[in-house]
C-alpha cells in the first residue's frame, strides 16, 4: 500500500457478494445507547453479542434478531475503561467457544496497556436474565510503537492470533498478537503494516477465516482470502467495498456465524433512530 493514497483510491470495486443492507429491527433498549462491538453467537444460533463503550458497565449482552435483550453477562471486578470491539471463536480448549472483549480504546493515546478479556461463551437456556462471569482471562497488550487508540479487534479462527487496527492515524496500522499469548504477563503487539484508510472503528473475520471486513463511519471494506493466506497478506491487496447503509455512528460489524450475511449496528446519537442492518449474501 502507498501511505499517501486515500481509502477510496485503494478500493478495487463494489463487491457483488452481498445484497443491500436491510433494516431488520429498531433498537429501543435504553441501556444499549453506545454499542461499539458486536459478534454473532455460536452457541446461541441467530443471536448476537454486543457491548457498550467507555464509561458504561462491564457487561456483555445477548440479543435476539428483534434486538430484545435476553441475557446480561456481568464481568465481575473489572471496569469498562473503553470497550471497543468483541470477537468470538476458538481458544485454549478446542471443544469450546470463547468471547474476546477488547478494552482497547484510547482516545488520547495515554494508556500503556490494552486488555482483552476472554471467557467461555455462555449458552442461554431461556430462563435466567443475568449471569455473573467470574472466571475469565485477561490478556494485557502493549503496541510495539507506543500508545494509541484502537477500536478494532480481530480473531483469526485458524490460528487464534489476535489483530488490532488503530483509528486516529492516516494511514492506520495493523498489529498482531501471536498465539499462544500469556494471560499472566504483558504481551507485545507487533506492527505488521499500514493500511491506507482512516477512522477504522470495527471489523470481523468470518468463522472459517476466509473473509475479512473492517469499517469506518462511511465505508465497509471487504476481502476474500485463501485458506492459508496470512491476514497481513490479504490486507495488502486492494479491498472491495460493500455498499453501506449509512448509520448515525456505526461502529459495530459482524459476520453471521452461519455465513448467510453480515450485520451492522450504530451507537445512538441524539435525535436519530438506530437499526440492526443485515446484508444478506447474494445467492449463487
Amino acid at each position: 500500500f502507498l501511505s499517501g493514497c486515500s481509502a477510496r483510491e485503494r478500493v478495487r470495486d463494489v463487491t457483488n457478494e452481498f445484497l443491500a443492507g436491510e433494516k431488520i429491527a429498531e433498537l429501543n433498549a435504553k441501556r444499549l445507547r453506545e454499542i461499539s462491538g458486536m459478534a454473532s453467537s455460536i452457541n446461541n444460533a441467530k443471536f448476537l453479542w454486543v457491548h457498550n463503550d467507555a464509561g458504561n458497565k462491564a457487561e456483555v449482552y445477548l440479543l435476539d434478531q428483534n434486538l430484545d435483550l435476553k441475557l446480561t453477562c456481568i464481568l465481575a471486578g473489572i471496569e469498562n475503561r473503553d470497550w471497543e470491539d468483541i470477537a468470538i471463536g476458538p481458544g485454549p480448549d478446542s471443544s469450546k467457544n470463547y468471547l474476546y472483549v477488547g478494552d482497547i480504546g484510547d482516545n488520547d493515546g495515554e494508556h500503556r496497556h490494552k486488555y482483552v478479556y476472554r471467557f467461555e461463551e455462555p449458552s442461554w437456556d431461556g430462563s435466567g436474565q443475568q449471569l455473573v462471569i467470574s472466571s475469565f482471562e485477561k490478556i494485557t497488550i502493549s503496541l510495539d510503537d507506543g500508545a494509541k487508540d484502537t477500536e478494532t479487534l480481530l480473531l483469526d479462527p485458524r490460528n487464534k492470533n489476535l489483530y488490532l487496527i488503530s483509528k486516529r492515524e492516516s494511514p492506520v496500522s495493523l498489529y498482531e498478537v501471536k498465539y499462544p499469548y500469556s494471560t499472566t504477563q504483558p504481551v507485545e503487539a507487533k506492527k505488521l503494516l499500514s493500511l491506507p484508510m482512516k477512522e477504522i472503528v470495527g471489523g470481523d473475520i468470518a468463522h472459517d477465516g476466509g473473509e475479512i471486513v473492517i469499517k469506518n463511519y462511511d465505508q465497509i471494506f471487504y476481502w476474500k482470502s485463501g485458506s492459508g493466506d496470512p491476514i497481513q497478506d490479504v490486507l495488502k491487496t486492494a479491498a472491495r467495498e460493500i455498499k453501506y447503509e449509512k448509520e448515525p455512528q456505526g461502529e459495530a460489524i459482524a459476520f453471521a456465524h452461519d455465513g448467510v450475511g453480515l450485520y451492522t449496528i450504530s451507537e445512538v446519537k441524539k435525535g436519530s433512530k438506530v437499526y440492526l442492518y443485515f446484508y444478506q449474501r447474494k445467492p449463487d
